[in-house]
């Protein structure tokens, strides 16, 4: 015997189509389904105040400046772990300048012209 799908999906003739509202059953439910969704909404509003007036609350109570506990210590130099492992050159903090030398005339910065004549 072979399966016919029109057969499987085919209205019955003897049960009438449910009304668009559903049945009464499925109305309670749905009534129940809502009800218990804002419910839990009002719950989860009434939480995060009680959360946030108590850390209000905690903050209100907190000393604003109080002391350090320890002695504040001496910032150290940072490191360079490569330099020290001997991987990369050591370079210093500061850059050193350069000395530039003075040049009177613009024109002794451009090198003499190079000519593809054979030499004599």
């Amino acid at each position: 015997m072979a399966f016919d799908p029109r057969v499987f999906f085919a209205p019955k003739p003897d049960s009438e189509p449910a009304p668009l509202a559903g049945t009464r059953a499925e109305r309670f439910q749905r009534l129940q389904v809502g009800l218990l969704g804002i419910a839990a909404m009002v719950l989860l509003v009434g939480l995060a105040d009680a959360i946030s007036s108590r850390a209000q609350l905690t903050q209100e109570a907190a000393v604003p400046e109080a002391a350090p506990t320890t002695e504040p210590s001496d910032v150290a130099t940072p490191r360079d772990p490569l330099a020290e492992a001997g991987v990369a050159p050591e370079l210093p903090a500061e850059p050193t300048p350069s000395p530039t030398a003075a040049t009177p005339n613009a024109e002794d910065d451009v090198p003499p012209p190079v000519s593809n004549a054979q030499l004599q």
